[in-house]
């Protein structure tokens, strides 16, 4: 479940009879990565039994990264604190979430961008009505609020979080990760069954390529606190295939394999341009799949790769872009240099 701004603002306001719609006491079973993941591991996963509202939807078709998984796996099985660095688009988050949702453990998502406050992760006190009385109560913030329960937290975009805020998750990224309420005098004893993961497009040392503008070069004393960082960079090109493929099933067919084979290889042709220094931006698997995807609404392969990526682009990087699709797909855009050519009287 992700946190959207308005989730946030409302969180402080989620009543204790909340709590029963989760988990009570810990997991119950047992699940072999095998069968659920699709790789071949002696790992036994702890797994609640029943589903509640704060687990996410399971995608029956979503392809697990062994090594990902693996890290993602061991936080929740011996509550490590687990870091998913990797580049736009390549599941970070989604992982976290699909993996979540076969272990039937509550997960939620909050952007750390920058309006997230103090407050909205530790709380305040709020005036309520109780009996016709106003009345101050103490409302937690959504730090607060999922560290007593049996929640996985998800700090999405954790590289572009406030230096005051990142130093109240500091606090927790202990393995003991304690809570200090200083206006309440009270310390949080986190719950058993509470699981913290970040995702960053860096890994703290600031961004030098320029895609990520809004990141933060992290303090190490706090990088040194997560237990494992793994790292979700592109898949190879059968992996991604399968994972387009799998977003639209529609293509499923030799034919529709053929051509998302294509897509993938151009796909892969801007990340080395782009690491030459030839271009400056690059698809990644999100571009390639809401490529197909819009190639199913216009049923046209430029007009979807324009609207895509190519509208997206430096307009100066186009001919170079051109050249490539052309190369992978057998047609000529209109920003071509064969093209311009051509046109010219």
């Amino acid at each position: 479940m992700r946190m959207t701004d308005t989730d946030r603002s409302k969180i402080s306001e989620v009543p204790e009879s909340t709590a029963s719609s989760l988990p009570v006491g810990g997991p119950t079973q047992e699940i072999g990565t095998s069968e659920v993941f699709g790789f071949e591991s002696a790992l036994r996963v702890p797994a609640f039994a029943e589903r509640s509202e704060y687990v996410p939807d399971i995608d029956p078709a979503y392809c697990f990264h062994r090594e990902t998984t693996l890290a993602i796996l061991s936080g929740f099985m011996h509550n490590r604190r687990v870091l998913i660095q990797g580049y736009h688009g390549t599941g970070k988050s989604t992982h976290i979430e699909q993996v979540a949702a076969r272990l039937n453990w509550p997960c939620v998502r909050l952007n750390l961008d920058s309006n997230v406050t103090r407050v909205d992760l530790i709380g305040k006190d709020a005036i309520v009505l109780e009996q016709g009385l106003q009345v101050t109560r103490f409302r937690p913030g959504i730090l607060a609020w999922a560290l007593e329960r049996p929640v996985a937290l998800v700090f999405d975009e954790y590289d572009a979080g406030r230096p005051d805020v990142m130093f109240v998750i500091q606090q927790v990224l202990e393995l003991d990760g304690r809570l200090t309420l200083l206006d309440q005098s009270r310390v949080i004893q986190p719950h058993p069954n509470f699981r913290l993961f970040g995702t960053a497009n860096t890994v703290g040392l600031g961004d030098a390529t320029g895609l990520y503008f809004g990141t933060q070069q992290l303090n190490q004393g706090q990088m040194d606190r997560w237990s494992i960082v793994a790292t979700l960079n592109y898949l190879s090109m059968e992996e991604e295939v399968d994972m387009v493929l799998a977003n639209v099933p529609s293509r499923q067919t030799e034919q529709g394999r053929e051509l998302v084979s294509s897509m993938v290889t151009l796909a892969g042709l801007t990340r080395t341009a782009f690491a030459a220094g030839e271009i400056a931006t690059v698809m990644s698997p999100r571009t390639v799949i809401t490529w197909l995807q819009n190639l199913e609404i216009f049923d046209d392969m430029i007009l979807s790769f324009q609207y895509a990526f190519l509208n997206k682009s430096d307009p100066e990087d186009r001919p170079v872009i051109a050249e490539l699709f052309q190369r992978c797909l057998g047609e000529d855009l209109p920003e071509s240099l064969a093209s311009t050519v051509t046109s010219d009287p």
